[in-house]
């Protein structure tokens, strides 16, 4: 089973994209190939407010969205924010699993386990 990651990418379309706005469309399925050539899945939103759109993205390599994502930027249509994203489920396993690390923390010395 491949695990994937998740990504939400806030964006907002530079002055070139705005001027270039009718091809979106042909921009989404263009990035949306990417992201599918790399083992993941894409979906695109636009919104209203402080960004013009937002991708979900799940795709089984870190790299391979960083590379993705520089590769977009650099056609001069967009600006992002990415953010990487848990599940639920990922989270709960985080949140409660032993602190292991407590004990290598200088910064916290009360906190040194036994």
């Amino acid at each position: 089973m491949i695990i994937l990651s998740n990504f939400i990418v806030l964006g907002n379309w530079t002055e070139q994209g705005i001027k270039n706005i009718s091809e979106v469309p042909e921009r989404v399925k263009a990035s949306r190939k990417m992201v599918e050539n790399a083992g993941g899945k894409m979906q695109f939103f636009t919104t209203m407010g402080k960004y013009d759109f937002v991708l979900l993205v799940e795709i089984p390599k870190d790299e391979d969205m960083a590379a993705i994502l520089l590769c977009v930027g650099s056609m001069g249509n967009i600006r992002t924010v990415t953010m990487k994203a848990w599940t639920e489920a990922e989270a709960t396993k985080m949140l409660t699993a032993p602190h292991a690390y407590l004990n290598l923390n200088p910064f916290y010395p009360s906190l040194f386990l036994d």
